[in-house]
């Protein structure tokens, strides 16, 4: 299911191009913007002890460059982990630059630690929505049981980027009491978040779906509209005996 979600999602036409210029092509689905290739300066010393490479982070971590700090993640930590002391640990998370933040978390998600699910629900509600992004995404790419609350709270949360990544996650890995949730956030302000939620709606609950699209072929936004309409076009469209077994659910 997920994977066929992720399928249809990129081929919708300009669903979500563009989340903080992250690229969903990958299997990490989410890589923030970020440098791709160490500074001149910055050297990886792959053939030195560990002890050595740990040391070098810890200079590095200090750098006033923050491009340094996250190649600092990228290249030392993620070859030391799990020897990093949890006081340097806690040190990169509480980085002043948001982006070295989410490239900490990142990091950490990576190794599935025990140590990373508190650490997720913190940063959360980090001042930054890079930040509370990755904290999502890791929370979902753990599967664990996720408490309906938390996600909750994010429909009022003040970044459409954020509100619509729930609705995204929410159709990627669907969990049970994902359907109230995206209804209500199917009805958000901004047009994107509307029709992210619209999109895992449709995929997940075509039936159930039907009367928002209809309501959405009404929308405000113009190409919202048009997508509202071929959607909804496609599962009327659907086998007749499919459609009345789906019926008969229902009843």
């Amino acid at each position: 299911m997920a994977d066929r979600f992720r399928l249809n999602y990129l081929k919708s036409t300009g669903l979500e191009e563009s989340d903080f210029a992250e690229s969903f092509t990958s299997r990490d689905d989410v890589r923030m913007t970020g440098p791709t290739s160490p500074p001149p300066e910055y050297n990886v010393p792959e053939t030195f002890s560990s002890e050595v490479i740990l040391k070098q982070a810890k200079a590095d971590l200090k750098n006033p460059d923050a491009k340094v700090r996250i190649f600092a993640i990228r290249y030392y930590l993620e070859k030391s982990y799990p020897s990093i002391p949890m006081s340097l640990l806690h040190e990169i998370l509480s980085d002043q630059n948001p982006d070295v933040r989410a490239e900490a978390l990142r990091s950490l998600i990576k190794f599935r630690s025990p140590i990373v699910s508190p650490l997720l629900k913190k940063y959360l509600k980090d001042s930054d929505p890079k930040v509370r992004i990755t904290a999502l995404r890791g929370m979902f790419q753990y599967q664990e049981k996720i408490d309906l609350n938390i996600l909750l709270q994010f429909l009022s949360d003040e970044s459409p980027w954020v509100r619509r990544k729930v609705a995204t996650l929410l159709g990627w890995t669907p969990i049970e009491g994902a359907l109230p949730i995206l209804m209500e956030i199917s009805r958000d302000q901004d047009s994107m978040v509307r029709r992210a939620a619209l999109f895992s709606l449709a995929t997940l609950y075509p039936d159930e779906s039907e009367d928002r699209l209809m309501e959405a072929m009404t929308d405000s936004d113009p190409g919202l509209r048009k997508w509202a309409k071929m959607t909804l076009e496609k599962i009327v469209a659907r086998p007749l005996k499919r459609r009345t077994a789906s019926l008969r659910n229902r009843v």
